[in-house]
């Protein structure tokens, strides 16, 4: 069973090397967005309580994300295994996932960060806002803060991870075929 926590700052390529992780080992890919957007859209009880965090402004509650998290492997077991994007952001998120896959008998079995330069990043954003229609893949300024942001709050995580020889950084610049190569020698 592979657990994988695919890691990167904005633009670092992780939905798109998600895509072909999945296809290839068979893992159920698990971005955080995506289960905001069902619980929310679906109307459940943790969507509701999401919604009114962000309605009000502030950050959900790590409980609140690990709940839909939990209803997430609940309604998708794989044995294969998992993918989670955009999870965890922070050392307490890390420590709440480890919590609820050790209570399913498994763990995190990689973390691999995708290493890209912040000028690349920006580069990468700016371009794909010319389709995305995300505001905040259109203004630059914004994009910086947003890799500010991951470099202060997310990339501790990669160090929580590292006593369990789990955490490998690979380089994210390069054909798409090239950067999964990388992934694939850490996962394989």
């Amino acid at each position: 069973m592979i657990n994988l926590i695919l890691f990167g700052p904005p633009g670092s390529g992780k939905g798109t090397q998600a895509k072909t992780i999945v296809s290839k080992f068979g893992l159920t890919h698990i971005s955080t967005g995506d289960l905001f957007r069902y619980e929310i859209g679906n109307d459940t009880p943790l969507g509701l309580k999401a919604k009114e965090y962000m309605d009000a402004g502030v950050l959900v509650p790590d409980e609140v994300t690990i709940g839909m998290l939990e209803n997430k492997l609940n309604s998708t077991p794989n044995e294969n295994g998992y993918i989670f994007d955009g999870f965890p952001r922070t050392i307490a998120q890390a420590e709440a996932l480890d919590e609820l896959l050790q209570s399913r008998g498994t763990k995190v079995t990689h973390l691999i960060a995708l290493q890209v330069d912040e000028e690349e990043l920006v580069v990468r954003l700016l371009k794909r806002g010319e389709t995305s229609g995300r505001p905040d893949d259109r203004n630059e300024e914004v994009i910086r803060k947003r890799i500010v942001e991951y470099e202060n709050k997310t990339s501790p995580v990669y160090e929580h991870y590292i006593p369990t020889n789990t955490a490998a950084k690979i380089d994210g610049v390069g054909s798409l075929e090239d950067v999964f190569n990388r992934i694939y020698d850490q996962l394989a």
